[in-house]
């Protein structure tokens, strides 16, 4: 069967460009072939990557034993594990999707707020005046600093410390389109001892998995109902059977927090206040919003100022840190908007793509965060979490982060970008991130601190 749009360059060229250039790319393929064009960037799968709503609407709402989300998805494996809500599919993925959705919601929110305040004020109390940082270095210290303490309620000592220094150096590994490239071609995934990148990323795993197993043995022999951080929720949480998740569930669902948690956080912090400095009228308009808050304002009211929203809404549309959806593997012959697709195709919803669409997004490289102020979006049109039942769980909890820390940095210091120094997006593992570098510097310390944690 034909596939819509289907690339004639050799694979190993397509598999190339998709770690080393992904936006061109998709860009170039989209001119080309346009909504629907497909890829070989796996040995045996063929990728269709779909930028029309009507078309992404219709995979999100098909139902669910028509796809295999968890299948689709494997090149992730070696670092969520294959029991992450990420790999798994029908029954086993309702259930899990079931007990690990209550953290994330509703009030929880508020028990994150005071942890969020005070680890950005305790990350940016380092910072110097006049001396340029690595903004992505800091956002990550927070991301990875708030994960851990909300995830495992870790807020000091040894494990804590060695988790944060595993995190790291693992998520290193993977921290260049280069380096990324091991993920994309299984052929280098060779244990060849320690010194070697594969054979370093599993001793880190394996250690990462003894740390998480003995926190996970030390809860059960000291169970502590009081206790409110995710993992104690998670433990304590049952299926409709009265069972509760094994330790390898476990491990694998908090693998995935970790890393889908906080990685992705820090990206898009990033992003949000290169974009606030490179453009001053951006800046103003937020400064002039958080100006007017008053100093008790509760941090939920401040997770709800409309143009602080549109800022962090923007920024996930113009470089989504998921370039695409998790892909669906179709089961049994398909049609989406008259396309026939066999079973072993897998079905992209291209979120980098569906965001640069000029008729939804006029001046679509442009960063304009009132198109937000202006006009509702759907969720087929607008998606950096994903969609459908694969929606990311932590979608709440990230915005509510971002938020949060922005405020809190820009309402105590005064920050510029070095030498209008420009930010490019490049591969970072399977996500999308900026380029580093000490590209924003503290100018001054506000007088007056506007925020405070209620």
């Amino acid at each position: 069967m034909n596939l819509p749009g289907e690339s004639q360059s050799p694979r190993l060229m397509q598999r190339l460009q998709w770690v080393f250039n992904p936006l061109q790319l998709m860009e170039i393929s989209a001119k080309t072939h346009g909504e629907f064009f497909t890829l070989r960037l796996t040995v045996e799968n063929p990728l269709v990557f779909i930028s029309n709503p009507q078309a992404i609407q219709e995979i999100f709402t098909t139902p669910a034993d028509y796809f295999d989300a968890g299948r689709g998805n494997k090149l992730l494996k070696p670092l969520v594990g294959e029991n992450s809500l990420l790999l798994i599919d029908g029954e086993t993925h309702q259930r899990q999707r079931k007990l690990l959705t209550p953290p994330f919601h509703g009030e929880r929110m508020k028990a994150y707020s005071q942890i969020i305040t005070n680890i950005t004020n305790q990350v940016i109390s380092n910072l110097h005046i006049g001396e340029p940082f690595a903004v992505r270095d800091a956002m990550q210290e927070i991301s990875l600093k708030v994960i851990l303490q909300a995830v495992f309620g870790l807020s000091e000592g040894e494990r804590l410390i060695k988790l944060q220094e595993l995190l790291r150096s693992l998520l290193e590994l993977s921290g260049s389109p280069l380096r990324s490239a091991v993920t994309f071609f299984p052929a280098l995934q060779v244990d060849l001892g320690a010194w070697s990148p594969w054979g370093k990323f599993l001793r880190q795993r394996e250690e990462i998995h003894q740390l998480l197993y003995t926190e996970i043995q030390e809860r059960k022999n000291n169970f502590d109902s009081s206790r409110s951080d995710i993992l104690s929720l998670m433990m304590s949480a049952r299926d409709e059977n009265g069972e509760a998740m094994t330790d390898i569930e476990l491990r694998d669902e908090l693998m995935t927090l970790l890393f889908a948690g906080h990685e992705t956080t820090a990206s898009a912090l990033t992003w949000a206040f290169y974009w606030i400095h490179h453009l001053p009228n951006v800046r103003e308009k937020l400064l002039t919003e958080l100006n007017s808050i008053d100093e008790n304002t509760d941090l939920n009211e401040v997770s709800r100022l409309p143009y602080l929203t549109a800022v962090c809404q923007e920024t996930l549309r113009i470089y989504p840190i998921a370039m695409i959806t998790l892909p669906r593997m179709v089961k049994t012959p398909t049609k989406i908007m008259g396309h026939e697709f066999p079973p072993g195709a897998l079905l992209a919803p291209c979120i980098y793509l569906t965001h640069r669409r000029p008729d939804l997004y006029p001046e679509p490289e442009k960063f304009q965060p009132e198109r937000f102020l202006e006009r509702q979006y759907s969720q087929y049109e607008y998606l950096p979490f994903g969609g459908g039942n694969r929606r990311c769980i932590g979608m709440a909890f990230a915005m509510f982060e971002m938020k949060l820390v922005l405020a809190n940095v820009l309402s105590k210091l005064d920050l510029a970008l070095v030498n209008n120094m420009t930010v490019k997006p490049l591969r970072r593992g399977v996500t999308l991130a900026p380029s580093g570098g000490k590209w924003l510097v503290t100018t001054a310390k506000r007088e007056r601190v506007k925020i405070s944690a209620m």
